[in-house]
């Protein structure tokens, strides 16, 4: 009996490993992504402030993650009705997840150490209070006088039961008060840096005309303790900085008496009283201090604690100044304003015409803006709707909306209030609309709607748009993303039956131009990798090329690996996630993932069938996870136009061959680099594109 438990153990474990040979877990493929990042900062080719940039996006994505996922897993773990099955795999997971954060931890360090020694030696020097003259500390305490005396206010530790109930996410200093004399009392305090007011940077005077010398608030802080505790007696001052990670779920109460914008304020604030799941800070900080920390944070030992540099937060150097050297910077690049675009003549009639899209950033967004400006305009135009998952801080397309809604149009916007940690933005926004006479709806009951739809109802012919990414200023500076206007009926006719599933969740809509979800999506995306797979058994051609951000549903890999065990060849250009793992004799040796990291954040979504010749081309918001096959409101829209098409492919094609930003991910987290002649993909599409606008 005992040899027969043994051996259903041996498989159980034989099984779980199989499993996770053939498919990376959903938060170790981040974590790898992550790393993405950290080896683009460390490249010597980026400009140094670029590398500076990449390190700060790097760490802003680790607080969310923890914020996110980490702390999913660990209210998981705290579940007693979870199986065992199920805890072990979670518990393998955040073991791997905090050796992967240490491990990286190290490389981030030596990246920030060499990227500031290359810019001292370009003239850009970041300075501690240890090493200020007498001119600078002269300055220093104007500056607290004038920018900080106020705003630090010191709370004894003694007096702090819960450190949790502090803000997140924000830099502390622990500092220590010894009191001057044999006799001497020691205390603790708590003081919180107000970068959020001041800033993380300040630039002080150099002695050296033509040198930047830089430090951080925190050290301008530290050098300012005898100022903040001033009227006390004379004492000797040490500080250590940290900071703390909470849980970012949110508490909706789901009581009908409130209205939903209400609940999703309340959910909102109940974020500050989340979970502490993880604390950084300075390794060199005593231990009878960080037991102090510690305690009060009821930091448990599946939760990630971490000793590390001097200072916390480097998502801010996503910000650090330039100090006027453009030179260690990426050169500019001008976002091509589209002849058709900024024409005198109707866009409208133009997209009747014929399919209209926009690459942004390489595009400028603008020509999207024109559009609704002029249909806001238009008498011709009945009805505006649309879909907003984030919103720019001063959003030109809300503008537009009410400029419509002002000339007597109906416009329906389409908002998602839990749009992670954009909830109070649009919220403000929603408001907003509904003052000037928008009809607002706020989703679907337990459906995220993250599709980019736009619908113009007019009397001379009715105007689709369906975009990769969201209607926002901002992003499309900075991302990239597809969106196609059209007045193809079929396409049409469909988007306006998502509008109407989104306001009549009861109804069912069939669609064939559009692939939704949670309507059929996924189904469809099966039966078109199945198409591919009786092909390749056929003898024909057969083949796939995608671009897409994460891959981790699990029928989506395994049908993945299917079709590479049938001779479909697979070409992934991946941003995120990705579960599969690549080149497998026997399992996936037809399959490439080509992972970009690179000025602009890859964000469109791209899917592309060989189809026996006769190619389809697919645009659209999803990626292959199930949230967003099975749980989410999510478009992809047929491609018909050649020129759109054509662009779609060498896009997609360029990624593929790119030596310079793109890395061959292979689901063990080495990622190495493309090999061949230097070719970057971002490069040669901005020069194409300038090209052809001129």
């Amino acid at each position: 009996m005992a040899k027969t438990k043994s051996k259903d153990a041996s498989e159980k474990k034989s099984k779980a490993e199989r499993r996770r040979a053939d498919y990376v877990e959903r938060d170790v493929s981040w974590m790898y992504f992550n790393r993405r990042i950290l080896q683009e900062a460390a490249k010597e080719q980026v400009p140094l402030l670029e590398r500076l940039s990449f390190l700060g996006i790097y760490s802003n994505n680790l607080d969310e993650f923890f914020r996110v996922r980490v702390a999913s897993i660990s209210r998981l773990l705290d579940e007693p009705s979870l199986d065992k099955n199920t805890h072990r795999d979670l518990k393998h997971s955040l073991k791997v997840i905090n050796k992967l954060n240490e491990q990286y931890s190290q490389d981030y360090t030596r990246t920030v150490d060499e990227v500031f020694a290359r810019l001292a030696d370009n003239g850009i020097r970041l300075v501690d209070e240890t090493q200020l003259t007498d001119d600078q500390t002269v300055y220093l305490r104007q500056f607290f006088y004038d920018k900080l005396n106020g705003l630090v206010n010191p709370i004894w530790l003694n007096e702090i039961d819960n450190l949790g109930r502090l803000e997140d996410n924000r830099i502390y200093l622990l500092v220590e008060r010894k009191e001057a004399g044999d006799d001497g009392k020691t205390r603790y305090a708590i003081v919180k840096i107000p970068d959020k007011r001041v800033g993380r940077w300040v630039r002080i005077p150099s002695a050296n005309e033509g040198d930047a010398i830089i430090m951080y608030l925190d050290d301008v802080v530290r050098q300012s303790l005898p100022l903040i505790f001033l009227g006390l007696k004379p004492a000797t001052y040490r500080a250590w900085s940290f900071k703390f990670t909470k849980d970012a779920e949110m508490a909706i109460d789901n009581d009908f008496e409130y209205g939903t914008l209400e609940k999703i304020k309340q959910g909102v604030d109940s974020r500050r009283h989340g979970d502490a799941v993880r604390v950084l800070y300075d390794r060199t900080m005593p231990k009878d201090a960080q037991r102090r920390i510690l305690d009060r944070l009821d930091i448990d030992e599946l939760d990630t604690r971490l000793g590390g540099g001097r200072y916390q937060n480097h998502k801010d150097l996503m910000s650090f100044p330039d100090c006027g050297h453009k030179e260690l910077k990426y050169p500019h690049w001008e976002h091509v304003m589209k002849h058709e675009m900024f024409q005198p003549d109707s866009l409208l009639d133009k997209i009747r015409e014929k399919d209209r899209f926009l690459h942004v950033p390489y595009h400028s967004f603008d020509g999207y803006i024109c559009v609704l400006q002029e249909a806001a305009l238009k008498p011709e135009v009945k009805s505006i709707k649309t879909t907003l998952y984030r919103l720019a801080k001063d959003s030109k397309v809300v503008k537009a909306l009410i400029s419509a809604a002002r000339n007597g149009k109906k416009v329906t916007a389409v908002v998602e209030l839990l749009a992670r940690f954009d909830e109070e933005s649009n919220i403000k926004w929603s408001r907003r609309m509904q003052e000037e006479g928008v009809n607002v709806i706020f989703g679907v009951e337990g459906l995220k709607v993250h599709s980019k739809l736009l619908l113009i109802e007019s009397k001379k012919g009715d105007i689709a748009c369906v975009g990769t990414g969201n209607f926002h200023e901002g992003n499309a500076k900075v991302y990239t993303d597809y969106f196609m206007m059209t007045a193809r009926r079929g396409i049409v006719r469909e988007v306006a039956d998502v509008f109407d599933f989104i306001e009549h969740p009861y109804i069912h809509p069939q669609f064939r131009e559009l692939m939704v979800s949670p309507n059929s999506m996924k189904r469809r995306m099966l039966r078109l990798l199945d198409g591919e797979i009786a092909n390749a058994l056929a003898g024909k051609e057969a083949w796939v090329k995608m671009k897409i951000n994460h891959i981790t549903d699990k029928d989506m890999v395994a049908k993945l690996y299917e079709a590479s065990r049938a001779g479909v060849k697979v070409d992934i250009v991946i941003r995120g996630n990705c579960s599969v793992v690549p080149g497998v004799p026997g399992l996936s040796e037809n399959i490439r993932c080509v992972g970009i990291i690179d000025r602009y954040l890859e964000h469109s979504r791209i899917i592309i069938f060989c189809n026996g010749g006769n190619n389809k081309f697919f645009i659209g918001s999803a990626d292959w996870m199930p949230r967003n096959l099975l749980n989410r409101v999510e478009v992809y829209t047929s491609v018909y136009d050649p020129d759109m098409r054509r662009d779609l492919m060498r896009t997609v094609d360029f990624g593929l061959r790119d030596t310079t930003n793109g890395r061959l991910v292979d689901g063990q987290g080495t990622d190495a680099m493309q090999t061949g002649e230097p070719f970057r993909s971002q490069e040669q599409l901005q020069k194409v594109y300038e090209e052809e606008n001129r």
